[in-house]
């Protein structure tokens, strides 16, 4: 399927978003969104157009927003949460955990402008903890897509899902290359069979993983490679499935190393099938302004890095 993963065009993943909620406000009139004064920037003009007594304009009260959001759902809307990641997460934990998680309220958290590829709003906006501090909450589900065309599917997708969902995706264009109808949440897409080592990767960091199998496969390894779409619940039996075939693992994101997706299939790994695993994150560090491929590279997230990780897993194996 390697050959099949190239692109036309390069979209941002919140412009996805948008066109996942215009869909949605045309086939759902439950779904209702709110925004912490970042319209444009979320990319849901053409939903509030359409939809004007379907918006709520909250202003800069993200703590407001999820509260009004709880109070929605209370009351039979699916309420669609938006701003940047940094505030849809960090700034509000103590009202997600009240308001949504603990009482399970059917709450979509949507979140632009997440990661290092946020670029030049530098390292108070690139917030790369949140993959962790949503996972860790009872109930959430965490979808963190790859590309314009996932998002837009999984946009859709979580309307049906009842239950708290926060819904991570970025700023910067990238390539559209997914397969259109792929997207289910909890079920991992394998994108290349192989047998030499597993390459997991989540969010932008699928395109880097990307162009790192073909370089692999291009001096003779065999790649088996897996978007992760959905960190939680992750779909551990495909995990197994490819490791075990392979004997090792390479997990990408574009996350802190601690908490994110690596220490999750890390956990799968060491209670159900110890192997060499290799992480591509950041490394306990803040980021800094910059452009988005400059600072994957200077993080160490590039297609060069998950190529000597998988050279190194592949090493650690055969010893």
């Amino acid at each position: 399927m390697l050959d099949k993963l190239t692109y036309k065009e390069k979209k941002a993943t919140r412009d996805g978003f948008g066109a996942g909620m215009t869909q949605l406000g045309r086939r759902n009139k439950k779904v209702v969104a709110l925004c912490a004064d970042l319209i444009g920037s979320l990319k849901i003009q053409t939903f509030i157009d359409e939809n004007p007594e379907r918006f709520f304009q909250v202003g800069i009260a993200e703590a407001n927003m999820i509260g009004i959001a709880a109070g929605l759902a209370t009351a039979g809307k699916i309420p669609y949460t938006t701003t940047f990641a940094n505030f849809a997460t960090g700034r509000v934990y103590d009202q997600i955990r009240q308001s949504i998680a603990y009482s399970h309220k059917n709450v979509k958290i949507c979140a632009s402008h997440a990661g290092l590829t946020l670029g030049e709003d530098g390292a108070t906006h690139q917030i790369l903890e949140d993959i962790g501090l949503m996972k860790m909450l009872p109930g959430m589900t965490v979808i963190n897509p790859a590309d314009y065309t996932q998002t837009r599917e999984a946009t859709i997708a979580i309307a049906k899902h009842v239950g708290p969902v926060y819904l991570r995706f970025g700023r910067p264009g990238w390539p559209v290359f997914m397969p259109k109808g792929t997207f289910v949440i909890g079920k991992a897409l394998k994108l290349h069979s192989g047998k030499d080592v597993t390459i997991i990767a989540t969010g932008h960091m699928v395109w880097q993983a990307v162009e790192a199998t073909r370089e692999l496969e291009k001096n003779g390894v065999s790649v088996d490679l897996i978007n992760i779409h959905t960190i939680k619940p992750l779909d551990e039996s495909a995990i197994l499935r490819s490791v075990k075939k392979t004997g090792c693992c390479v997990v990408a994101e574009e996350h802190q190393m601690y908490g994110g997706l690596g220490e999750s299939v890390a956990g799968v790994l060491a209670k159900r099938h110890p192997a060499p695993l290799e992480q591509v994150a950041v490394n306990d560090s803040f980021g800094e302004s910059g452009k988005p491929d400059q600072l994957l590279k200077k993080y160490g997230l590039s297609p060069k890095n998950i190529y000597k990780s998988a050279m190194k897993a592949i090493k650690r194996k055969k010893k």
